[in-house]
């Protein structure tokens, strides 16, 4: 059994709900980036104003080595482990004077020789080592200059080094971080919480069409009665049609089946009547035989009407009526008649290819059964409509108002036309078109029918 597939709310919630956490992970650490690189930068611009600080107390005496003040702007170089550490090594003689910070560590102070140039990195934490311990597992900021310093003629290759510990760093950006991913959490949540609102709201018609078809399925709709958004309305429009014309087409059905039995009792009771007259019967058999077949095949092309136009392909009108101009020529050759057809070249029309050549067809085979020499077929767009007019040169209609005449049995009609035109006129009403009848210019018959636009 296959496993049902999800609902199309689940699959945009599920897709909203990946797609939103792909963006805030990004958005996240970009922003978690750039911030751990700003914080950096700051303390390295702090640890840089510090050196600065140094070389402004920075003095040479006679002898050239290096004399510092006892105290400094700066109040945590003053203060045991307090954290910030500053180191000045006097290269030529070996010499160094470390803040009172420092007092009983050991830290790893930087003496790059390379003069002019800053050098800023972060030291790994030290292992603990007797009274180093204060700082162990600790790591480092770490800001190192290396200049020529000349005083008073006395000159001196310096390196001036600062220390900072990095738990201060990492404490802001661990608090940077519980505070971002805190709010992109809640702002992730209330989107997603908006987002399944705003798609409830949104599918909402799809789940009222459910709930109507669920309702004509049961029988207590025959149709699509909400108003929908202008996306689901064209199906709605187009699930009425069908469902009106599949009731159309029963009801056809059943109509055709009751005309049916209706009609075929008056040439049964006429054979039944013949059984007396033997020397009748084989006339009267054959005449009732044929009116029979006409009758049957009348209702089946009434049955068989489609009607859906909104549902046929274009089809192409013009090769239809040069096959059905080619069959009839076969059929009336003795005849010799000459068809003149009057199509645009590409003209093309929504209905169904079985009903254009019933109808189509059954005019066109009226006209040549009646024409003397010419028959005429004409086609074109006139609006949104299409028109079709068939004429000949024959006797015409003697009545043109009974040749149609509505709710009168087949085997009552008026005879001489058969049956093509009243299945031509029930073929163009399932189309909601108009069939009318009159005299050509020429005397002959003439047959005009419209077909609107679905």
């Amino acid at each position: 059994m296959k496993k049902q597939p999800l609902s199309i709310r689940a699959r945009l919630v599920w897709g909203a709900l990946a797609v939103l956490l792909v963006f805030l992970a990004g958005a996240g650490w970009a922003l978690q980036q750039a911030h751990a690189d700003s914080v950096r930068a700051q303390h390295f611009a702090r640890l840089q104003s510090t050196i600065y600080l140094l070389m402004a107390g920075a003095e040479l005496d006679a002898a050239g080595a290096l004399l510092m003040p006892q105290s400094l702007a700066e109040p945590r170089l003053s203060l045991p482990a307090s954290g910030l550490y500053a180191n000045i090594t006097q290269l030529d003689q070996g010499q160094e004077w470390q803040s009172q910070s420092t007092l009983g560590l050991q830290l790893p102070f930087q003496r790059s020789q390379a003069t002019g140039q800053w050098r800023f990195e972060t030291l790994p934490a030290l292992p603990p080592q007797g009274k180093a311990a204060a700082v162990a597992d600790h790591a480092f900021l770490a800001a190192t200059y290396a200049v020529k310093w000349s005083v008073n003629a006395q000159t001196a290759p310096l390196v001036f080094c600062v220390l900072e510990d990095a738990d201060a760093l990492a404490r802001e950006l661990k608090a940077f971080g519980y505070t971002l991913w805190l709010w992109l959490g809640g702002a992730g949540l209330l989107l997603l919480l908006t987002q399944t609102l705003l798609l409830r709201w949104g599918l909402s018609p799809l789940t009222q069409v459910a709930q109507e078809v669920g309702d004509m399925e049961a029988g207590l709709k025959t149709r699509l009665e909400g108003r929908y958004p202008k996306e689901i309305a064209h199906l709605s429009d187009n699930l009425n049609t069908l469902m009106a014309q599949e009731r159309a087409r029963q009801t056809r059905y059943k109509e055709a089946l009751d005309d049916l039995a209706h009609s075929l009792k008056t040439p049964l009771a006429a054979m039944r009547a013949s059984l007396d007259q033997p020397a009748e019967l084989p006339t009267m058999v054959a005449q009732q035989v044929a009116r029979m077949n006409d009758i049957v095949v009348h209702q089946l092309g009434r049955a068989g009407a489609s009607g859906a136009a909104r549902f046929a392909p274009p089809l192409a009108l013009g090769p239809v009526l040069g096959r059905i101009r080619d069959t009839l020529a076969k059929v009336y050759a003795d005849k010799a008649l000459v068809f003149t057809l009057d199509c645009p070249p590409g003209l093309t029309w929504r209905i169904d290819e079985g009903d254009a050549f019933e109808l189509l067809g059954n005019v066109l085979d009226n006209a040549a059964k009646w024409a003397r020499q010419q028959v005429a077929a004409r086609l074109w767009l006139k609006g949104k409509c299409l028109c079709i007019q068939v004429t000949d040169d024959g006797p015409g209609f003697a009545d043109t108002q009974a040749v149609l005449q509505r709710r009168v049995r087949l085997d009552e009609q008026v005879s001489g036309h058969g049956i093509g035109l009243t299945v031509a006129s029930d073929l163009v009403v399932s189309y909601q078109g108009t069939l009318r009848l009159s005299r050509s210019a020429s005397g002959g018959a003439q047959v005009d029918m419209t077909l609107g636009a679905r």
